[in-house]
């Protein structure tokens, strides 16, 4: 297998060869990263045939999963996402265990303390929505104190987090930090989840490495290679390393598309471990991965990164890591087609090649 071949199969795996329908592309791909929600949306809107410049489509969540990051995924995979430890803290309220919070010294919550103003916050969100700043608000007024508030609602969770990951409550698929309560639904067993998503890993990931899945699940070498024995994978090697993929009967593109504007936090970047990308020239690495671990908007031409944008005011801005007069045409082209209102196409911080 050449790295081309691999490159189409992924490519095609992730829907950007050939579109498909909102829940077929999010549920395959294990949701898309959204702590910027426009980074989502633009990863349905490359992806998804039945995407509307605007809207939000139905039956989506918000809520910390993979890696335990905060993923969009389809509301009918609240139990394979929001396992509440497989079940065994589904809509608990039980605080007196050990958790990953309770056991910090800047914990200021009690038990019973937790309880009280989770029974506060459900309680409201059975009225609608709200913001992450009224709920604090509402807590206050019941009698929280600035130790409790900043547990409560700590910049990485806290509180509301674990009310998130035990089936209470998720964000609303808004960029405004809005929660609401979440549907019933029945939590899957823990070895039975990670196994489906292994199986949608190596299905719309694949051909993908051993390391690739490790990074993507941030799990082991032999967590991978136990659901591997467990799967109908295939394998082929290219230049030394041995790739596994799932058959499928998604249709293959004949030749890599010109160009794409991949999204921020884009599935076919984070898919693989980026020391190794196939997409991803490593002289490259740092303008797409910066050191303050954001994931940028990379274009891609012919299979490889060459290059990052960015869209405000209907205006493109690209900077290309290999800057020639075709590739300036082939960005400004792909960006027109992209974009019904653009005005501008500029290029900054470039290096010329003849």
């Amino acid at each position: 297998m050449t790295r081309d071949e691999i490159r189409l199969r992924r490519l095609g795996a992730q829907y950007l060869t050939q579109k498909t329908d909102t829940q077929t592309a999010v549920r395959g791909l294990c949701g898309f990263q959204a702590q910027f929600l426009s980074n989502a949306l633009h990863a349905m809107r490359l992806r998804c045939s039945d995407y509307k410049e605007g809207g939000i489509p139905a039956g989506l969540c918000k809520n910390w999963t993979v890696r335990g990051t905060v993923h969009v995924f389809s509301e009918a995979d609240l139990g394979l996402f929001v396992r509440a430890k497989g079940g065994r803290n589904y809509r608990s309220l039980d605080f007196s265990g050990y958790t990953f919070w309770n056991q910090r010294d800047v914990w200021s919550l009690t038990p019973a303390r937790q309880r009280y103003f989770s029974e506060v916050i459900l309680d409201a969100l059975a009225m609608g929505p709200m913001t992450r700043e009224s709920l604090k608000a509402l807590c206050r007024s019941h009698g929280m104190d600035d130790g409790e508030e900043r547990s409560m609602f700590d910049a990485w969770g806290g509180g509301i987090r674990e009310l998130c990951e035990r089936g209470f409550i998720h964000y609303t698929v808004t960029e405004e930090k809005t929660f609401c309560l979440t549907p019933p639904y029945t939590p899957m067993e823990d070895d039975a989840a990670e196994l489906e998503l292994a199986r949608r890993y190596f299905t719309h990931y694949g051909p993908a490495s051993i390391h690739d899945c490790q990074y993507f699940f941030h799990t082991t070498a032999a967590k991978v290679k136990s659901w591997l024995a467990r799967l109908p994978v295939l394998s082929d090697t290219c230049d030394g390393m041995t790739y596994y993929w799932i058959a499928s009967d998604i249709p293959l593109a004949d030749t890599l598309p010109p160009c794409i504007f991949l999204s921020g936090f884009d599935q076919l970047m984070l898919g693989y471990e980026k020391k190794e990308s196939l997409f991803l020239p490593q002289e490259y690495l740092r303008g797409i991965f910066n050191l303050a671990g954001i994931v940028m908007p990379a274009i891609l031409a012919d299979g490889r990164v060459i290059g990052r944008w960015k869209y405000k005011n209907r205006k493109c801005t690209a900077t290309l890591f290999e800057d020639t007069d075709r590739m300036r045409k082939t960005v400004s082209d792909t960006a027109i087609q992209m974009w019904d209102d653009l005005r501008t196409v500029t290029f900054e911080d470039t290096q010329r090649k003849e």
